[in-house]
């Protein structure tokens, strides 16, 4: 099983890939907020246990096994966003508290989120009777 960092690099590859086509280790280190050595280390290990093929100064790819588990990364990713937002968690707080429990849930948890995302989104009125209760308690 990946560790939290691990999947906060594999994460931030697969996203960097979708973006701009590839990833240096540069762009990763900035968007981590790490030093370029700490990824270094970092792309070794996942390239060792089989998520990326990195060539020392021509960049990585991800394996067919690492961008499976990037793209599962970032639906989780945006799940927890789209679900904290449907609750009523305020904006500037959502991305903080997703990267403060992502790692820490299970995917039995995730895919109960998911259901629960999925029920609250075709039933619009309940929804809006949560929201009503956030609103009479707030003080």
């Amino acid at each position: 099983m990946p560790t939290p960092s691990m999947e906060d690099h594999i994460e931030q590859i697969y996203i960097l890939i979708e973006q701009k086509g590839y990833a240096r280790v540069s762009d990763i280190a900035e968007a981590l907020s790490v030093l370029p050595s700490s990824v270094t280390k970092m792309v070794q290990k996942l390239d060792k246990d089989g998520f990326l093929i990195y060539e020392k100064y021509r960049g990585l790819t991800l394996t067919t096994k690492g961008m499976k588990l990037g793209k599962k990364l970032v639906k989780r990713h945006d799940l927890l966003e789209d679900f904290l937002r449907l609750i009523g968690v305020e904006e500037e707080n959502i991305y903080g508290d997703v990267e403060g429990i992502e790692h820490h849930l299970s995917w039995n948890s995730i895919d109960r989120i998911a259901d629960l995302v999925l029920f609250l989104e075709e039933n619009p009125e309940l929804q809006s009777r949560l929201l009503a209760l956030k609103e009479e308690t707030k003080d």
